[in-house]
């Protein structure tokens, strides 16, 4: 089965900027990065994913602004293709379903940024896109406490939500690759 690793909104203003810390920001990217090398190994595609906003200067992924970039820790190379997205959705008006069509990508492994927002719309727009055989880099995804749950909290919920449905949990430990 052709698989791609997704990664989804790894950007500097969830580094930069204070109030929008990703939990656990620093093991993530180490994690992430753990996870790149092992697709890099096996030969399967790396995508990024880059939410961008064109319209609102003072928006923190406004296009082109520093807080936008995909994060400078990054494994990030050249042939790795690099998707815009401006909705929590990174298939909706974005050149994703053509680029894992043309590659025959039959499985996706998801990682990323924020748990509950742009990682949960795509795992899901997936599945409907009928990707049904996902898979959830094991703690490599995150997100930002909220007024009613702590980060862990909104990890923990979506993971349940998630595994044996629309993707399966899956460490670096267990075959994947």
């Amino acid at each position: 089965m052709k698989q791609a690793l997704i990664v989804i909104d790894v950007q500097e203003a969830f580094f930069n900027l204070p109030e929008n810390y990703l939990y656990e920001k620093e093991n993530l990217v180490l994690r992430i990065n753990q996870w790149i090398a092992a697709a890099r190994r096996a030969e399967v595609p790396v995508i990024f994913i880059q939410h961008t906003d064109y319209t609102h200067e003072e928006d923190e992924f406004y296009v082109g602004s520093p807080d936008w970039q995909l994060y400078h820790g990054l494994d990030i190379r050249s042939e790795d293709a690099v998707i815009r997205k401006t909705t929590w959705d990174s298939f909706h008006n974005t050149e994703l379903p053509v680029v894992l069509e043309g590659k025959s990508i039959e499985q996706l492994i998801f990682a990323g940024a924020q748990t509950e927002f742009c990682l949960d719309t795509t795992i899901r727009a997936a599945y409907s896109r009928g990707y049904k055989s996902n898979i959830l880099a094991k703690n490599s995804h995150s997100t930002l406490a909220n007024a009613v749950l702590t980060a862990p909290q909104i990890i923990e919920h979506h993971e349940h939500i998630w595994n044996g449905r629309f993707v399966t949990i899956r460490g670096l430990d267990e075959r994947v690759f």
